[in-house]
């Protein structure tokens, strides 16, 4: 986390108040990255308006962090999850030595820039639908030398990379449609659907990345995917059929499920 300027009591006591007021369960913490990130007591006083008005603080202060990296995330394009550091953390323990590395349905670019910073060198590609995720994910893994390209999941990427990629992460959509409507306000209103919504049972997207992975990925090479407690069976199922080796990696602390798919 970066770190926090001293700033008068009664200022950071007043934020904290409006936060809690509002229902920010995590205030004091909240508070300290708004003081943290205003460059004057204007623009904090900006930010926290917006915060209370429901807006999701990563978007409030423009950024969030992951796996120790700050990630710029701009109006409109998905925040990144704690919970798919756990996704990162697996695809570097299966392949730390993967030399060509595919951020799919990218958002933000997060887990791109985080594998890379986490192999060190490699060939970044990731790729989203939604241009304006495109966009802010070009920022983010432009310090890696990475490229992003914009389309409907393997359309987007270089042909070239075809056989070659070591890891491929994909954070599918993965919440049923008729699930939507379940979800916190900050996500439903705030967080693009493209990025939400996964079909009827939230495996769709899914499917099709199983069923074109093997095409892609390098001998030994993974895929990993994000999904639900209830949803992995099916999701190691559609591993399966396509001919990868399959398993499931689960943290309980994160709430995290990750598919794991090997190619022969």
């Amino acid at each position: 986390m970066p770190s926090v300027s001293p700033v008068p009591p009664s200022s950071r006591d007043s934020v904290v108040v409006a936060l809690r007021t509002a229902g920010c369960v995590f205030a004091e913490d909240e508070a300290e990255l708004i003081l943290a990130t205003a460059r004057t007591p204007a623009e904090a006083a900006a930010m926290v308006e917006r915060r209370v008005a429901g807006l999701p603080l990563e978007l409030v202060v423009g950024w969030a962090e992951f796996r120790g990296l700050r990630i710029t995330v701009d109006p409109g394009v998905f925040v990144p999850r704690r919970r798919t550091e756990f996704m990162v953390e697996q695809a570097l323990a299966r392949a730390p030595g993967a030399g060509v590395v595919v951020d799919l349905c990218c958002g933000s670019g997060a887990v791109g820039a985080a594998l890379a910073a986490g192999l060190g060198r490699c060939e970044l590609h990731a790729a989203d639908i939604d241009p304006a995720a495109v966009r802010c994910a070009r920022g983010n893994v432009a310090a890696a030398g990475g490229h992003v390209h914009q389309g409907d999941l393997f359309d987007a990427l270089p042909g070239d990379l075809r056989g070659r990629v070591g890891i491929l992460a994909a954070n599918v959509p993965y919440v049923p449609s008729d699930e939507i409507g379940l979800l916190p306000l900050e996500a439903r209103a705030h967080e693009p659907l493209v990025a939400l919504d996964g079909g009827a049972d939230g495996l769709g997207v899914l499917r099709r990345v199983a069923a074109e992975a093997p095409r892609w990925l390098a001998p030994g090479g993974c895929v990993l995917v994000e999904t639900s407690r209830h949803q992995a069976p099916a999701a190691l199922d559609a591993f399966e059929r396509n001919g990868l080796t399959a398993h499931l990696a689960v943290s309980e602390e994160l709430y995290a499920h990750v598919v794991i798919g090997v190619a022969p």
